[in-house]
């Protein structure tokens, strides 16, 4: 078993701790543990997504069924891009006539390909659930994996930090819908690579046998394999990515500058600079339309529509319980939250008190070589969680007027993006890396008497952390008019549709209705709007969905408050303006109308398109206006 960095094959990596290799780790022992993971993972993925399974085309996550409708139709347009030969990185079937940039978007470009075929054959809605339960089981995986065959060794050990780190309180939350975040399987891979780049040229056993040069040449091997990861990792998770480069970076400045390291850091540093210069070229190869589309492509646009002092974490959230969790069950859970899909942190007072404790006892058997790694981990740690409290300090739901290292951060390009909560989700990956270390020197010293204790403190601090299921809901059926295909004598090839009310991200239904088209191969119409970041927010930056224009702003109204607006001849007009302007041929009410924020009244709706656009008709399920030429 490795006992240092320089025995495993990367880098600057937490150490096991000292005694940690004095565990006996047979072959047979540990396929035992890795089969003993792998179910578990994957048992507790299905039940964290149980409610989903009951009914994948039937059901929604009740939190964020807006997003999960997104990412629904992500997959759809995904697989009917590559198979149709259009572009997967920008769309006209969302917001007519300027279309959709989904290189700025979270596109999941990767999973919509590798799973067109499921998508095709069982639809969006169960491709969906597929890749969030695997997303899930091969997190707890792939961190299980890289613990135990290149930080700590021992398998045990390994298994109850993978198993924290896949299911931690982020996680768990995010798996209200997102696709991107809970693909947390690529963050080990990364560091693994990352960490692979510093290993050196090997001898050439056999000159000039075919591939011989591409073994010897380890950094442009790995190198090249860093990129074309990197380049995966950011078709399905930038902002991951980026947090993942921003975390290693940190780890690795520390752990170089440690007197301890410095030495190791600087004979490493060349050879790791080439293969970071391979890394780069290969993923700028591979990036290179995407990149340029989200920098400066059409309908770009920088920074988002979100509040980074909203979408902050509270300073209380750390010792806070999350709301699906055992805790939460009974009733230890809080609203610190913007939204329950964003607890990012939410460890608990009795972990964070544990994961200090287990630095504590790492800290005291490792030597100065090993404390490098562990001055790296705790540093790294500390900076993410100060920065995750955004520009100015929450504390239990009260914002202060103190200011915080974000509000300066949070004016560079790229970080103004990114949403200062979710970087306390670089927290939990470094919590069960010391959970990891301290069960493998407790395992690696059985005569200590303190055992017992620990193994309690272990149990206090985890159990209540035990996920529940997501809260799901039935969702409003795709009406008949559309899985018939009726819309396709109503709506010419390339024509637009558009949904009452139009589609946003608190009325996500007109991307259901769409995702199913294309699903099924019914050809393509285009809605006027659509759930998806875009230009138009205060000082030039994004926001959410298109620009409001009378005809979208005077549904919603009726929507959200459930009231009839005053109408005039004037209102008329401008109306019909916007028909023109979005080329809509077919307007169409639902009898069920999906609000995600709020309950939509149906009829409310139906009175006033009516007074907007005079008498429907009633065709299958659905009240229709023919509007084209308006």
């Amino acid at each position: 078993m490795p006992t240092s960095p320089s025995q495993v094959n990367g880098p600057p990596q937490p150490d096991p701790p000292s005694g940690a290799a004095d565990v006996p780790v047979c072959r047979s022992a540990r396929r035992r543990v890795d089969v003993v993971v792998l179910v578990a993972a994957l048992a507790l993925a299905v039940w964290v997504t149980v409610g989903l399974w009951r009914n994948p085309d039937g059901r929604a996550v009740t939190v964020n069924s807006s997003d999960q409708a997104l990412f629904e139709w992500l997959l759809a347009f995904g697989a009917h891009a590559l198979t149709h030969g259009d572009n997967p990185l920008y769309t006209y079937l969302l917001n007519v006539p300027d279309g959709v940039n989904l290189a700025v978007n979270t596109s999941i470009t990767v999973y919509a390909a590798v799973f067109a075929p499921l998508t095709y054959l069982i639809g969006p809605p169960a491709t969906f659930l597929v890749i969030l339960t695997l997303n899930l089981a091969a997190t707890a995986v792939a961190w299980y994996w890289l613990l135990s065959r290149h930080l700590v060794g021992d398998p045990v050990a390994a298994a109850v930090g993978g198993l924290f780190i896949g299911f931690a309180p982020g996680m768990v939350s995010h798996a209200n819908a997102h696709l991107n975040w809970t693909a947390g399987w690529l963050v080990p891979l990364l560091v693994w690579r990352t960490f692979a780049l510093r290993e050196p040229d090997r001898p050439d056993p056999t000159p000039g046998r075919p591939g011989s040069v591409w073994r010897r040449l380890r950094w442009l091997r790995n190198g090249v394999l860093l990129g074309v990861l990197v380049a995966v990792a950011f078709s399905i998770a930038a902002e991951g990515l980026f947090f993942t480069a921003l975390a290693v970076g940190v780890f690795l400045t520390v752990w170089a500058l440690h007197p301890a390291r410095r030495a190791e850091a600087r004979a490493a540093l060349p050879t790791f600079v080439r293969g970071l210069a391979v890394t780069a070229s290969t993923a700028g190869i591979l990036l290179g339309y995407p990149l340029w589309l989200h920098f400066a492509g059409p309908q770009r646009f920088h920074g988002t529509g979100f509040d980074p002092v909203i979408h902050a974490e509270d300073i209380a959230a750390f010792g806070a319980y999350p709301q699906r969790s055992l805790a939460g069950l009974v009733g230890w859970d809080t609203t610190l939250a913007p939204n329950p899909t964003e607890e990012n942190s939410f460890f608990g007072v009795p972990l964070l008190l544990l994961a200090v404790a287990c630095f504590g006892l790492l800290w005291r058997y490792a030597d100065r070589a090993h404390r490098a790694t562990l001055t790296a981990i705790g540093v790294t740690a500390l900076v993410f969680t100060v920065l995750s409290w955004g520009p100015r300090a929450k504390l239990d739901g009260t914002y202060t007027d103190v200011p915080l290292p974000f509000a300066l951060l949070g004016q560079f390009p790229v970080i103004n993006a990114a949403l200062p909560s979710r970087l306390a989700l670089v927290v939990a990956p470094l919590v069960g890396l010391l959970l990891a270390g301290a069960v493998a020197l407790l395992r690696a010293r059985p005569g200590s008497r303190s055992r017992v204790a620990w193994w309690v403190a272990y149990a206090v601090a985890l159990l209540p952390l035990l996920p529940t299921p997501l809260l799901t809901r039935e969702r409003e059926p795709v009406p008949t008019f559309i899985t018939a295909g009726t819309w396709q004598r109503y709506v010419p090839p390339g024509g637009v549709l558009t949904p009452v009310p139009l589609t946003v991200d608190v009325t996500p239904d007109g991307q259901r209705w769409q995702a199913y088209a294309l699903a099924h191969r019914q050809g393509e119409f285009a809605l006027p709007a659509g759930f998806f970041l875009g230009p138009g927010g205060p000082d030039g930056r994004g926001r959410i969905g298109p620009v409001p224009r009378t005809f979208d702003t005077l549904l919603m109204q009726a929507a959200q408050y459930g009231a009839v607006p005053i109408v005039t001849d004037g209102t008329r007009r401008l109306v019909r303006d916007d028909l023109r302007y979005w080329r809509v041929d077919v307007v169409v009410l639902a009898d069920r109308v999906h609000g995600a924020k709020f309950p939509v009244d149906a009829d409310v709706l139906l009175r006033t398109t009516t007074a907007l656009l005079g008498p429907p008709e009633r065709v299958d399920d659905v009240w229709l206006w023919r509007v084209a030429g308006a």
